[in-house]
């Protein structure tokens, strides 16, 4: 009877090969929050991908991104005829494909705070994004102040304290960087923008995700971007 089970280096190489054609469908790096966080988990953790980026406000934005999910959103990950169009889906995705990676913290206890913290992240902070919108090379310092947003942001420093405490004062959120410091990373970037006063310890993990080489990577790429969006360029008065 004829072996029809693949040689297991075989199997390991197209599987590579399989993983290796993943694509990532982004907006626009300096106003994309959401495009943000799986592309930095990609990168930050070696994964390869083929970048395809749908700039917004344009006539045919929604078309493009129409070619890819009927969500009409992005981020959207396309991994051979799966395609997972939201950026948590994407990220769990992502973590049981590449087990050995450790894109989530390996410890179960905390591994299930960086799930908690990241689901707060993405069903939340609606005020804070509202008021304080991610423009990378903008700066509005003192704007953004509602007490609703000014209550989003006493929230987060509450999560990153508490995150710190348990992992370590110069580390991040869960001791090396993982998908939550990805979730958290655009909020870095509106803190910055809009001159957010920080505690000293929490301004120096601030400091540490901006110096991470996958956030540098983004940063860089968002500055040099030559599309504007002028409503998200002018805050009004």
């Amino acid at each position: 009877m004829q072996n029809t089970e693949l040689d297991p280096t075989l199997s390991q190489t197209l599987d590579a090969a399989k993983k290796s054609s993943l694509k990532l469908v982004i907006a626009n790096k300096n106003y994309s929050s959401w495009s943000m966080r799986p592309w930095l988990v990609m990168t930050a953790f070696g994964i390869p991908f083929e970048e395809i980026l749908v700039s917004l406000d344009r006539p045919d934005t929604s078309s493009r991104i129409a070619q890819y999910s009927s969500a009409g959103r992005v981020p959207v990950l396309i991994a051979g005829k799966t395609t997972v169009w939201d950026s948590l889906a994407i990220c769990e995705y992502l973590a049981e494909q590449f087990p050995d990676k450790s894109l989530w913290p390996r410890d179960v206890a905390a591994r299930a705070i960086a799930r908690s913290v990241c689901a707060e992240m993405h069903s939340g902070f609606t005020a804070l994004r509202t008021a304080m919108w991610m423009n990378i090379r903008a700066s509005f310092p003192g704007k953004g102040r509602t007490p609703q947003a000014q209550a989003d942001i006493a929230r987060i420093c509450e999560i990153w304290e508490d995150c710190l405490a348990r992992s370590g004062p110069h580390q991040f959120l869960f001791g090396d960087f993982s998908i939550a410091d990805a979730y958290y990373a655009p909020v870095v970037m509106r803190f910055r923008t809009f001159g957010v006063w920080l505690a000293p310890a929490l301004q120096a993990y601030v400091d540490r995700v901006v110096a991470h080489p996958a956030v540098s990577q983004w940063m860089r790429e968002a500055i040099a971007e030559p599309e504007r969006i002028e409503k998200y360029d002018v805050y009004p008065d």
